[in-house]
């Protein structure tokens, strides 16, 4: 979506590309046809553009909202245990490929708080001889 639109009202008087402070509009003019031009990159963001038009043609409204456009879309891997959004696949694949091996050892499958409850367990497991104290009431 483009943050600089015009309407069907403009009429291409040029009153915008004139006015423009930070030369973020041009025009071409064609052997049948005049196109204009925004360039969001020079924007100042000034809103002259839309000040100046006679026609009411310039919506700069969608840059002063400052509204969040998608730009990006990635499918995600979730936790085994409680499916919550661990990492991107298109990360894992990056991860594996640098790591030349299986991605489960790189990530894992796993949220932070699965890997150390499971982290725990085995920890507990291998020193598990029966001569420990017990755990305080409230500790996993």
């Amino acid at each position: 979506m483009s943050f600089f639109q015009v309407n069907g009202k403009c009429n291409g008087c040029l009153a915008c590309v004139q006015n423009c402070p930070a030369s973020a509009l041009k025009y071409n003019d064609h052997p049948q046809s005049r196109t204009i031009q925004h360039n969001m990159a020079l924007c100042a963001r000034c809103g002259n553009c839309w000040r100046v038009c006679p026609q009411d043609a310039v919506e700069f409204k969608s840059l002063l909202a400052g509204t969040w456009d998608e730009v990006a879309n990635f499918d995600l891997v979730h936790c085994r245990m409680c499916d919550e959004p661990i990492y991107t696949k298109a990360l894992g694949k990056t991860v594996a490929n640098k790591l030349e091996g299986n991605i489960d050892k790189a990530l894992g499958q796993l949220c932070p708080e699965h890997r150390q409850v499971l982290s725990m367990a085995s920890w507990r497991k291998q020193f598990d001889n029966g001569d420990h104290q017990p755990l305080k009431e409230g500790c996993k």
